[in-house]
């Protein structure tokens, strides 16, 4: 299969950089369970996926421990999408 490049690639680079510089902080938890989502089974973007391992390592953590987070995040009302202006809507694809 040919590699490809996620549309969203570029900029999620230029956050997940940051997030290996920072601690599981509410919306770096979630930024890192978006991304898991966005690049699962992607035929491409293999740096974006080693950097996200590479982030659960050092958080110990793993997928399901870091989803089950973000989920009580969100019921919790610790992380909101309503922070964000149109602009900077998240896109989960």
């Amino acid at each position: 299969m040919t590699e490809q490049q996620h549309p969203q690639e570029y900029s999620d680079r230029q956050i997940l950089t940051q997030i290996l510089q920072q601690e599981a902080t509410p919306d770096n938890l979630a930024d890192v369970a978006r991304f898991l989502i966005r690049y699962h089974n992607f035929p491409g973007a293999r740096g974006i996926q080693a950097d996200l391992a590479q982030i659960l390592q050092q958080w110990g953590l793993d997928q399901e421990t870091l989803f089950a987070k973000t989920r009580k995040l969100y019921s919790d009302k610790k992380i909101s999408y309503q922070k964000l202006s149109p602009e900077q809507t998240q896109d989960w694809s």
